[in-house]
């Protein structure tokens, strides 16, 4: 659980606190220093350090220099924090095992989010505000990225939605819980706190009810959102041609053409706003002005006709289909967000042991198993960097190397057949740029593991096997 030291944390930790025998769950404490009030940051952390000391919960603390991240990355403060923030907390969910992370967003700041998109400008998605439920999937900067793709499913859980600020300030006093107070959130340059006490007391003596108003109009357009999401689960493997099965390596999305036409308006924009959204991972800076540019374009049908759209999306017209196009993310990049070898390089492992990748946060656990000792609830958890292999097939000096020329393999599930390494990258559409970066686990010239991607089918476990290669990418990210 994310614990500032601030009321609405301190609050929600102690409450958890209480619940947590009844409901058999373990809590862990999370606090990032964001180093942006000096003494009082500090301050802040000894806190949340002695309160979980006292209530004797597990914590985690990590100090980032916030400012410095936001100046060298040209965002605002807010949008920084929030971003080291979330990659922290999900880091710390991977260590413990955690399968949610708890946050203490409340009814005021619910209604303070729903104004706050609004005045910026947003669709629908912006006036649902923030869900009680959701999957943690935010779009993080190579500098704060966590790259493991162990816990994709994390939810991010905000149990005080419904709570209001008085009510929860009403528990403190009952509780006799003393929190910290952070001066910065009176600080008015910030565009939130600005609303929070000028603008929302404002349009209080044109209603007293606004923050509720702001509450349901975000449950309304949630179930409106929810029934759109339905109807474009529905539309999108009709409209799309095959795409890379890795999203992050996605540069190019096809959509049929006439099929698209048909569509209602709010369809096309729908499904528009979904292609960036798989491209560029992100619709921030994606404005209604923009989907309805690319919305005018499409609809005039002249071939080879364009149009730019931020986060470096281009939509071009063809024939029978039209395309959403993004320059592909660099090697330099994807070094830190996936296991990466250099061209050319040959990488001898340690079996077992732990071999590093050179010039990457990644690292390659290999464990010596026998058979028994793996069970079906364990091939079950195995996330994409994660297998296990027939030792006795692959045998003692494995090492990883990138493609080389006439490197085939047998693919797990493709009946016996081999296929060329390069058949199965440009099938699978990963970018030509990143091919010869994949690292393939080889030995005696046999490609037993494309890392990532696909096993060999004469590598994978069987009755007969007696001893099991277990290997495990792992970044220190």
């Amino acid at each position: 659980m994310a614990v500032s030291g601030g009321t609405d944390s301190l609050c929600l930790l102690h409450w958890l606190n209480s619940l947590k025998n009844e409901f058999a769950f373990t809590l862990t404490v999370a606090h990032l220093n964001h180093q942006l009030r000096g003494a009082n940051s500090q301050a802040d952390e000894d806190f949340v350090r002695d309160v979980a000391v006292q209530w004797q919960l597990p914590i985690f603390v990590e100090r980032y220099e916030v400012a410095a991240l936001a100046t060298q990355t040209k965002q605002s403060l807010e949008a920084t924090a929030r971003q080291v923030r979330y990659a922290f907390l999900r880091r710390v969910a991977v260590t413990v095992g955690a399968n949610k992370i708890v946050v203490g967003h409340h009814a005021d700041d619910q209604a303070e989010t729903v104004l706050m998109h609004f005045l910026r400008g947003t669709g629908l998605n912006g006036l649902r505000g923030m869900l009680p439920i959701t999957r943690l999937e935010f779009e993080l900067r190579p500098e704060v990225s966590f790259s493991n793709e162990e816990n994709g499913n994390l939810s991010l859980i905000r149990p005080l939605l419904e709570t209001s600020r008085s009510e929860i300030e009403a528990y403190c006093q009952v509780h006799q819980l003393k929190p910290r107070q952070d001066e910065s959130n009176h600080d008015t340059t910030f565009f939130r706190n600005r609303l929070r006490h000028e603008l929302l007391p404002e349009l209080e003596t044109y209603n007293p009810n606004i923050r509720q108003v702001l509450r349901q109009t975000a449950k309304i357009v949630t179930a409106d959102v929810d029934f759109l999401n339905y109807q474009l689960k529905e539309v999108w493997p009709l409209l799309v041609k095959e795409t890379s099965a890795d999203a992050r390596l996605v540069t190019k999305i096809d959509l049929d053409l006439s099929a698209w036409l048909t569509l209602s308006l709010a369809m096309k924009r729908a499904t528009l706003r979904r292609a960036i959204q798989v491209l560029a991972h992100s619709l921030n800076d994606v404005s209604f002005e923009h989907v309805e540019s690319a919305i005018n374009i499409i609809k005039k049908n002249h071939v080879g006709s364009k149009v730019h759209l931020p986060k470096g999306v281009t939509v071009m017209v063809g024939y029978d289909t039209f395309s959403l196009t993004i320059a592909p993310i660099s090697s330099s990049v994807l070094r830190h967000q996936v296991p990466y070898l250099a061209s050319s390089q040959v990488l001898p492992l340690a079996l077992p042991g732990v071999t590093l990748l050179p010039n990457t946060a990644w690292r390659l656990t290999i464990e010596l198993l026998f058979h028994d000792e793996v069970t079906p609830e364990h091939l079950k958890q195995l996330s994409r960097w994660e297998v296990y292999l027939d030792a006795e097939i692959v045998g003692d000096a494995p090492i990883l190397r990138p493609r080389q020329l006439g490197d085939k393999f047998i693919p797990l599930g493709l009946r016996g057949h081999h296929q060329k390494i390069k058949d199965f990258m440009i099938n699978t559409k990963i970018p030509a740029d990143w091919r010869d970066h994949i690292p393939l686990l080889v030995s005696n010239n046999q490609v037993w593991w494309i890392c990532g991607y696909r096993l060999s089918e004469e590598a994978a476990l069987r009755p007969t096997t007696r001893q099991v290669l277990h290997l495990k990418f792992e970044s220190k990210n």
